[in-house]
Parts: C-alpha cells; sequence; structure tokens
C-alpha cells in the first residue's frame, strides 16, 4: 500500500476506535473491542489493508487479538460505549516507583498547576516511563513535567499499563507534580516562570 495511502487508513482506524464508534454505531465492547471484520466493514477497507496498517504503526497504536482489533488507548468517554473500569481492567497495573512523565506545552502550565494534569474528553491522563519515551505523550512537546508514582497513589489513583507501554491514570493531582523540565528554545527562556507556578513542589 502506498505510504500516504496507509497513513490516512491509520488516521480513520484511529479516529473510529477511539472516538467514533458509538456515532457511526459500530458494534463495540465496553474495552473498547471490535471484530475485525465489523472494522473493515466501516472502514470499506480489506482485511489485509488493516493488518498492514497495524503491522507499520511505530507506536503500535493498535492491538489485535484473534478476530478483534481495538486501540490500545485514547478513547474518548463521549459518544462511546467504553468505560473507564472495563479499559482499566483490560490493562496491567503498573507498580513502578520511578518518576512518570507527561509532555504538554506552556500555554496549559498555570491551569495543570492549579488543577493539575486532568484527562479532558479522554478517558485516562497519558504519561510516559521515560522523558524521551516514544509513547504516552505528544511529539514536540515544549514542557515535561515530572510525576511521582508514590504521590499519586497516595492520593488515591492507580496506575496502568497498556499493551503499548502508554503508563495512564485517571487525573494527576497538582501536588503530584515534582519537577517541571523544558525541552523548547521558547520553555527554556521561560524556565523560572514555569517553574514558579509550581512553588508548592518540594
Amino acid at each position: 500500500m502506498d505510504p500516504k495511502k496507509r497513513k490516512r487508513l491509520s488516521h480513520t482506524m484511529s479516529a473510529l476506535l477511539r472516538h467514533r464508534a458509538g456515532k457511526v454505531g459500530m458494534q463495540m465492547d465496553r474495552a473498547g473491542w471490535v471484530t475485525l471484520d465489523e472494522l473493515c466493514r466501516h472502514l470499506r477497507a480489506s482485511r489485509r489493508a488493516v493488518e498492514e496498517v497495524v503491522a507499520h504503526n511505530n507506536k503500535t497504536r493498535f492491538e489485535v487479538a484473534g478476530q478483534r482489533i481495538r486501540a490500545s488507548q485514547g478513547h474518548s468517554l463521549d459518544h462511546m460505549p467504553i468505560t473507564q473500569e472495563a479499559l482499566e481492567a483490560s490493562w496491567t497495573a503498573w507498580s513502578g516507583m520511578r518518576s512518570i512523565w507527561h509532555g504538554t506545552q506552556i500555554e496549559v502550565i498555570e491551569s495543570i498547576a492549579r488543577d493539575g494534569i486532568l484527562r479532558g474528553d479522554r478517558s485516562h491522563v497519558h504519561l510516559a516511563e521515560t522523558i524521551d519515551s516514544q509513547v504516552g505523550k505528544r511529539a514536540n512537546v515544549a514542557v515535561m513535567l515530572e510525576v511521582s508514582p508514590a504521590r499519586l497513589r497516595a492520593a488515591g489513583y492507580e496506575i496502568y499499563r497498556s499493551p503499548n507501554g502508554v503508563i495512564l491514570a485517571r487525573q494527576v493531582p497538582p501536588d503530584c507534580i515534582v519537577d517541571v523540565v523544558t525541552t523548547s528554545r521558547r520553555s527554556k527562556r521561560r524556565a523560572p516562570e514555569l517553574r514558579a507556578a509550581f512553588d508548592r513542589m518540594v
């Protein structure tokens, strides 16, 4: 398949499996699984094309088990049949103690310092096991926030790991963020200001 066509199909698959299944009437269970035949029918694509997309995805966004497929994580809660409980039951409880990381942009630092890292319209907050991880964070982020797993658990939040290595939690309260690492030229210039937003950190 042409790489551009494969990329377009991958984006359409992600949209259906993460955000649009409920809107288009796709038969999906509460953990996000659909049959490959059901997905192919909605995509109007062949099984071979779908399998090629899965094989070439560099972040392993899709998980295949027998005749079923789902997005590994990143689901919306609105207009979707999935539930947080069913997703969590299908992931692995993560027991690590080393810091985990959340990549973000300068513009939201003040709100994060005030309210914590919220899931937005997704089922969970996405985090990464290492600061340079290829999964668990968006590309080209300006700021990496260091999160203490011990504090997160003490605050009552369970931590999970999806099959493709993304670390997930329902929320990250402000006092679970223990450091700010700037990663872009613009954020480095504003580092003192960004750190000041978290002056309660110890």
